[in-house]
């Protein structure tokens, strides 16, 4: 059993914005494997994709970005879910737009839904793909520039990091060691 969990906000006015990478992934995810969002539990909306045998659930909470961990943590212990099998998938300031960056540990970086994941899992050790969205033109504000869509320029990059990362959560399910995928990806 492995859980992927994609970070973003809930609801229309956040759909298409550099926060909201994570439920892009997801989103991109179940269009390839032909599934829906089916569930919710714990403020969150999930389905599971069954893949060669095994469950994996896929989960966007709705709790919005910065209590994420509120969702997670409760998801993970109904359904005994291990440090060790999940994926957080995230966007990234430090990185260049379209950058894609797998890491099996690491802080938060600055990032509130994954400070509130590590805060509500008592760890930081666990599985994460960050996708770059790089930093903020001069003079906005960090907040702006996370909640504003990406310029078509950038689309293009943003597309292909998304293409990446389901292609690696495909290849996670599918077996293939973490460390692998970080030697294949980064």
């Amino acid at each position: 059993m492995k859980l992927i969990i994609g970070l973003g906000n809930p609801g229309e006015k956040y759909d298409g914005t550099r926060h909201n990478i994570g439920f892009a992934v997801i989103d991109e995810l179940l269009r390839q494997k032909q599934l829906t969002m089916t569930d919710q539990k714990y403020r969150a909306d999930y389905t599971i994709w069954r893949n060669n045998n095994e469950r994996i659930y896929l989960l966007k909470p709705f709790t919005y970005m910065n209590l994420s961990g509120e969702a997670v943590l409760p998801f993970m212990s109904y359904f005994g879910i291990g440090m060790k099998d999940i994926i957080v998938v995230y966007d990234d300031l430090d990185l260049a737009v379209g950058k894609i960056r797998l890491r099996q540990s690491g802080s938060a970086g600055g990032h509130n839904g994954m400070k509130s994941i590590i805060e509500m899992l008592g760890s930081d050790q666990f599985n994460r793909i960050r996708i770059g969205i790089g930093r903020p033109q001069h003079g906005w504000k960090v907040v702006d520039h996370v909640l504003a869509p990406f310029t078509k320029e950038d689309q293009v990059s943003v597309n292909s990091a998304v293409e990446q990362a389901v292609s690696a959560l495909s290849d996670w399910a599918d077996g293939a060691s973490f460390i692998s995928l970080m030697n294949q990806y980064n």
